[in-house]
């Protein structure tokens, strides 16, 4: 079993990780979340926001993870895997979390006007047959600069 000091440089790591895919979404002009998933101390997806560039609500960098891990491992069920994201998850990709068993949710910035975490709803909280591990502030104000530069930039546009 990992000690607190272990998990703190071990959650850190996966979230440089996740950072530098929100990092690529930015240069692209996304929202800059990024997202990795973890099995057996191995990252096996690796995804960022895509909704501008796919014109797809559903592009967001969690979503697409989960997609890549479950082919990956050619199941749905996640219960093994860690899921590190830059942004507290929405309501949709909470949902994803749910449904697809993920053990561990770890994420660096909390959302004020979207988290499903505890920002405006924690949907951990609720009766859903599933309840992942959470923490959060991983990483919390790295994550957030990238989001604040990037709205920045958008806003002096």
């Amino acid at each position: 079993m990992l000690k607190d000091f272990e998990w703190i440089m071990r959650d850190t790591s996966y979230m440089e990780a996740a950072i530098e895919q929100a990092r690529a979404a930015a240069v692209m002009g996304e929202v800059p979340v990024g997202c990795v998933i973890v099995h057996n101390a191995e990252i096996i997806a690796l995804a960022h926001n895509r909704r501008e560039t796919s014109q797809n609500a559903l592009a967001h960098a969690e979503l697409l993870a989960i997609d890549i891990a479950c082919k990956r491992l050619s199941s749905w069920r996640l219960s093994e895997c860690e899921l590190y994201v830059t942004l507290e998850p929405c309501p949709m990709c909470m949902g994803a979390v749910i449904n697809s068993r993920l053990r561990r949710v770890v994420y660096g910035a909390a959302d004020p006007k979207g988290g499903c975490l505890g920002s405006i709803i924690d949907l951990t909280q609720l009766a859903f047959n599933h309840k992942p591990e959470v923490r959060g502030g991983v990483c919390e104000e790295e994550c957030g600069q990238l989001l604040r530069e990037f709205f920045t930039r958008l806003r002096d546009k």
